[in-house]
């Protein structure tokens, strides 16, 4: 027992516990006394070097002269390092391992590489006896090396050597990622960016050429009329006054530069600057219009009345809300009591009735019941709400959401402009434009709030109204805001339009991803296929990054370059319906199932909502939707799967329904005008951007017809079913796929491919096929 208790504190004086050891590792070693000693000479000794003087020896200071000669101002460092190295030793910091060398060899080396760069100057400067205008700043020793090819051959090795040396794991690193670094450095366009900064100096700097004050203004060409003392160059850009249209050769010949014509007829000169040399136009380029505000009194009176239409058919409720809008005003009625009464004889405390003075009992009204008014009591009464407001239609959205009322929409007299500007100033839009580029701007809501969403989060949306509801002027507002605030390698737009006049002003952007708008119905699905190849090759490229979208994609530093979101817009969906309804269907729903995480988007409109354009397929892939004024209510469920959209008033008058909603919400859409279309699309017109246009995307094009031409070429069933159509009288795709053992998608390519050949007839509401010339057989006699 005595033996274990006097071994216990050695033991833990000892430091040789395992599990402590291992738990808590010593940072520190034990003292050396001669490296301390051997450190300590040689830090004094270091530090009297560029200070001795000859009493010290004259030993001493020739090595102090030979040292100079050789390193110059580079002893400096070497004194640096011994100091440090010496006060690390007296404190016990370091022991001598294979990093410590490799550090130091590594230190050493570059010292070496300063020695090199130091060689290049020679300055007017001495160090003891030794005349650094004779030996360079870098010594003999960097003279050396940068006085030959050689030496310079062997310092840039050393150099090389000595940072591998002291950074071995960055070094393995750049090498490794060499070749992407490469490829994104030519992707900066650094010689067109420092064109582009040449460019603008020189503008700046450089005075402009002004004609001559002496000589008068050429006369106007004909037909151009002289603007009035008001027509100020502020009005016409304010969109105050309508700009003069005209050829730009006859203005450029006719107006002088300095006129009032050529300021409103030029593109805007600067904008907000963005990435590789583009910029985005300033919001100076919308125009502002004041919005008429409605008179409260108005809305007094109307509650008012709305109160006393409801209370004239027994109907208890009043106005507790008044939310007011641009062309909607929202009056919030709060159901009342229904209350059930009886009269009975009033009687006392004995139970015995009670008379007055002629003798007659007396009686008294008593409640027999008090329920709620039913909401159905007051959707019931909007015909007659609306003859008393003398109101075209009102909506009644009952109840609201969020809110304990029944919400009555009453049209405003005087009805005010919505306007893109007014929309992106907001809020609630920048908040949207932080996180995404694909901030679109609908409008505002029937209290007159700021209405903005996300097309990455839609992620498709389709649009539905009558002729003259707003839908046009809808997708052209939403094109000007992605314009507004993405360039040509943020964003790219797919473009079909068969109307051929709608999108008509947009031809000439650089965010075109095919180089030109697709008009002709026939060139649709080829259209749509390239987008789909698109998606595909997009996918691919997310596979071999190993990322999962788009997003992912364009953070990664593995990603050659930044990817574009896509936009596809396809203005009028019933003639495509028409024109190929199962190429165009597939297609459509193909790309709307999977483009989402690829960045591409789409946006589809029509204006006949009926069930054979807007199928089911297509209605379960877009959640999002817009509804402005329908037919009929039919046309309503078909778009929103409700009714409400048949009550709208027009122009801009919509029914936005997110995908995190589940009911409709009413709003009053964006008005961009066309002037306003003009100068967006002037801006991006520039010839600065011309050098930085990017490429057209037309050989997915190309790729889609030679596949098909290629597809209808070498089909060797072609002739089968030509033999299979002259057996009957009437030909069908099931048939096909039956009797050739094929699949529905070639059966339906083959039977296109008869209906070409003018061996069958066209389609009859989805029946079979007659073939028009079958073989007969010859009458019996």
């Amino acid at each position: 027992m005595a033996r274990a208790r006097a071994k216990r504190p050695t033991y833990r004086r000892s430091g040789a516990a395992p599990r402590r050891a291992a738990a808590y590792p010593r940072l520190t070693h034990r003292p050396n006394l001669s490296l301390w000693l051997i450190a300590a000479a040689v830090v004094f000794v270091l530090i009297l070097i560029p200070f001795v003087g000859p009493t010290i020896g004259e030993a001493i200071l020739n090595f102090r002269d030979a040292l100079v000669s050789l390193l110059g101002l580079a002893v400096l460092l070497l004194v640096i390092g011994l100091v440090v190295n010496g006060g690390l030793a007296l404190g016990r910091h370091f022991t001598l391992s294979r990093i410590f060398w490799r550090r130091w060899v590594g230190s050493l080396l570059l010292g070496i590489t300063v020695c090199g760069i130091m060689a290049l100057f020679r300055p007017d400067w001495s160090i003891g006896g030794t005349s650094l205008a004779e030996v360079t700043a870098g010594g003999d020793l960097g003279h050396v090396l940068m006085g030959s090819p050689s030496g310079i051959l062997i310092w840039l090795g050393l150099t090389f050597l000595g940072i591998v040396m002291l950074w071995p794991r960055q070094v393995t690193w750049l090498i490794q990622h060499l070749p992407d670094l490469w490829r994104a450095l030519v992707q900066m366009r650094l010689p067109d960016e420092v064109a582009t900064g040449l460019r603008s100096l020189g503008s700046i700097f450089l005075p402009r050429a002004e004609p001559s004050r002496s000589e008068p203004f050429p006369a106007l060409p004909e037909g151009w009329d002289e603007e009035p003392a008001a027509s100020t160059p502020e009005a016409v850009v304010q969109g105050e006054l309508p700009l003069q249209e005209a050829p730009a050769q006859e203005a450029a010949e006719a107006v002088s530069p300095s006129g009032p014509a050529a300021v409103a007829a030029a593109p805007p000169v600067t904008g907000r600057p963005a990435a590789h040399g583009w910029e985005l136009p300033l919001l100076d380029i919308l125009q502002p219009t004041p919005e008429i505000d409605v008179k409260q009194t108005d809305n007094t009176a109307r509650a008012q009345l709305i109160e006393e239409t409801l209370a004239s058919f027994g109907v208890d409720a009043r106005v507790i809300q008044i939310n007011q809008g641009p062309a909607i005003t929202q009056f919030g009625i709060e159901p009342g009591w229904e209350v059930k009464t009886r009269t009975v004889i009033e009687r006392d405390n004995r139970g015995r009735p009670v008379y007055d003075k002629d003798g007659n009992p007396k009686h008294k009204t008593e409640v027999v019941s008090r329920t709620r008014v039913r909401v159905s009591q007051i959707t019931s009464l909007a015909n007659d709400m609306s003859l008393a407001l003398a109101a075209p239609s009102i909506r009644i959205e009952a109840p609201v959401p969020g809110k304990p009322v029944v919400g009555i929409e009453v049209p405003n007299s005087t009805p005010s402009l919505v306007t893109l500007r007014s929309v992106i100033e907001s809020t609630a839009f920048q908040r949207i434009a932080a996180r995404s580029k694909l901030a679109l701007a609908l409008g505002k809501g029937v209290s007159g709030e700021t209405v903005a969403a996300d097309l990455s989060r839609m992620p498709h949306l389709l649009i539905a109204g009558a002729t003259g509801s707003g839908k046009s002027v809808c997708i052209n507002s939403i094109i000007a805001c992605l314009l507004m605030h993405n360039t040509a390698e943020d964003m790219r737009f797919v473009i079909i339009d068969p109307k051929r006049v709608e999108l008509a002003a947009f031809a000439p952007i650089p965010h075109l991803a095919f180089s030109r708008i697709v008009v002709d119905p026939e060139d649709v699905v080829s259209t749509l296929q390239a987008v789909i190849h698109e998606m595909e090759s997009r996918y691919r490229r997310f596979a071999a990054v190993g990322v999962r979208n788009i997003e992912g994609y364009n953070r990664s530093p593995r990603a050659v370059h930044k990817m574009p979101y896509w936009v596809v817009i396809i203005d009028e969906l019933a003639d495509l319906m028409i024109a190929a309804p199962y190429h165009v269907e597939r297609q459509i729903c193909r790309l709307a199932q999977l483009s989402r995480a690829t960045g591409i988007h789409l946006i589809i409109a029509t204006q006949r909502p009926s069930v054979d354009v807007v199928t089911g397929l297509i209605k379960a892939n877009f959640p999002t939707r817009i509804a402005f004024a329908v037919s009929s209510q039919v046309d309503s469920r078909t778009i929103l799967d409700g009714a409400g959209a048949e009550k709208l008033l027009g122009r801009g008058d919509m029914l936005f329904m997110p995908t995190d909603a589940s009911k409709p919400k009413r709003l009053q859409g964006c008005y961009v005008s066309d002037q306003e279309i003009e100068r967006i699309v002037r801006f991006w017109t520039d010839d600065r951007f011309r050098h930085i246009r990017p490429e057209v995307a037309d050989h997915l094009l190309q790729e889609v017809k030679g596949i098909a031409d290629v597809e209808e070429e070498a089909d060797p069933l072609l002739e089968q079913a030509r033999e299979l159509a002259q057996e009957h009288t009437r030909i069908s795709t099931s048939l096909l796929q039956r009797r050739l053992h094929v699949g529905y998608p070639r059966a339906a390519r083959l039977i296109d491919q008869l209906e070409a050949e003018k061996v069958i007839d066209t389609a009859e509401g989805g029946q079979s096929r007659r073939v028009l010339n079958p073989q007969e057989e010859e009458p019996l006699i």
